[in-house]
């Protein structure tokens, strides 16, 4: 197959992906209203003009133009309320239409139905789970992909075996080209060659490269003897590892920053030799650590989400890079996911494993952004019910009346100005991702 279709063929199996993950979100909303005796009266995958439909029972189940989204349309999503008070003010009288509007489809979903078959009718547990529901659902799709990942393809894991050696460094231990100003790595010096086994070191056996690093990092100018296995014959080799300041790592291989959130620099000692890498299938329980990670540098990236988008922007009408950790549109994924099926640079088992771990990755990026709790996404319903739930318990201890649901049709001003600062972002993270585009391979 040439690089053309193998490029479509990846930006097929992404919109596939994508198309059923939006599914079993809506899926995760569906089930648990119907369970709970909610109408639905709508499940659509996408938006704008509609492809196909079918319907059944009082549920039509159909398909949209534009796979970016979807929705269920439940009854009752408003409690009945006043009618906004007539103003001179135009921002007032555009606000309460948009309040009245609302309600007033809200309203006409309920037509010829009892009332507790609409949404807000429902105690505030349930109404949770319904929205929670399909948040819960990527992530369930997320743990099975990574599964799949870590234990049919396994992670890259390192050897004992030598893979590369640092010719020549800088005083301070930077690697770098050969010249006047530079001196032998210490593993160079010593006659480290590639494909050398590392088999002890100091006498103390090395199963795995972590323990040989760590005891070569707290040894800085102390002679070492390495022993290595090369061409099925021992040889122990003296080697002194040079002081060198490095960036300090946790667990997750992230950077330990101080106060100021600048990475704290450690002096660690330093040889010059990477490691030979290989696949090795996980157990199950390493997906929750993987998952972990992809969770919080998802949340880590919402948080900064204005910063980040005001570097899209320079990178979008400037001349800076993207930043390949950074947001990328759906149009950038899929473009990914094309490059990745089409290079001769990875191999056919890592473009399937990549292919994963791109919609893996996707499903968390759902999973999180769907919990922003702000109107209209999930996680604006799902607060919406916990102030419900407190407001009617403050009322309980302070012995009032119950003020009854909490009327959410109030805060479609705010919806409304979410809804036009997401498309705002969409519309720079498309521009950018066709002008300025991710490049993972150069």
């Amino acid at each position: 197959m040439d690089t053309f279709w193998l490029y479509v063929l990846g930006v097929v199996i992404f919109v596939v992906g994508l198309a059923i993950s939006i599914g079993l979100h809506e899926i995760g909303h569906l089930v648990p209203a119907k369970i709970f005796g909610v109408r639905v009266a709508q499940y659509m995958i996408g938006f704008g003009p509609t492809l196909f439909s079918k319907k059944v029972g009082e549920t039509e189940y159909g398909v949209k133009a534009i796979p970016l989204g979807g929705y269920i349309s439940m009854a009752g999503m408003f409690p009945p309320g006043d009618e906004p008070s007539e103003s001179n003010n135009k921002v007032r009288r555009l606000f309460g239409k948009l309040v009245q509007d609302a309600r007033q489809a809200s309203d006409e979903s309920m037509v010829d139905l009892d009332s507790s078959r609409a949404f807000y009718h429902l105690p505030v547990w349930k109404r949770i789970i319904i929205m929670v529901g399909g948040p819960f659902m990527n992530l369930v799709l997320a743990f099975v992909l990574f599964a799949i990942l870590v234990m049919g393809y396994g992670q890259p894991t390192s050897t004992t075996t030598v893979a590369g050696v640092t010719e020549c460094i800088t005083t301070d231990g930077v690697p770098q080209e050969c010249g006047t100003d530079t001196v032998p790595a210490p593993g160079a010096a010593a006659g480290l060659l590639a494909g050398d086994t590392i088999v002890a070191i100091n006498g103390a056996e090395v199963n795995d490269w972590t323990s040989g690093t760590d005891i070569i990092r707290d040894s800085a100018g102390q002679p070492l003897t390495v022993t290595v296995l090369r061409d099925g014959v021992e040889k122990n080799l003296t080697i002194t590892p040079v002081a060198a300041q490095r960036p300090l790592y946790d667990a997750q291989g992230n950077p330990v920053l101080d106060g100021a959130g600048n990475p704290i620099i450690q002096e660690v000692g330093f040889v010059g030799i990477a490691p030979t890498t290989t696949m090795q299938t996980q157990p199950i329980t390493a997906v929750f650590p993987m998952m972990g990670q992809n969770l919080s540098s998802v949340t880590h990236m919402i948080l900064n989400l204005p910063q980040r988008m005001v570097d899209i922007g320079e990178a979008a009408f400037g001349d800076a890079e993207r930043d390949p950790n950074g947001p990328i549109g759906v149009l950038g994924v899929g473009r990914v996911a094309g490059e990745v099926a089409s290079t001769d640079l990875v191999a056919p088992d890592a473009k399937g494993a990549t292919l994963i771990g791109i919609l893996a990755s996707l499903n968390i990026a759902l999973f999180v952004f769907n919990m922003v709790p702000l109107l209209p996404l999930d996680g604006g319903h799902i607060a919406g019910a916990l102030y419900e739930a407190a407001r009617r318990q403050v009322a309980k201890w302070r012995k009032r009346p119950d003020p009854g649901p909490f009327d959410t049709a109030k805060l479609m001003p705010l919806t409304l100005l979410v809804i036009v600062l997401l498309g705002s972002m969409s519309a720079l993270l498309l521009y950018a991702d066709i002008f300025k585009p991710v490049r993972i391979f150069g």
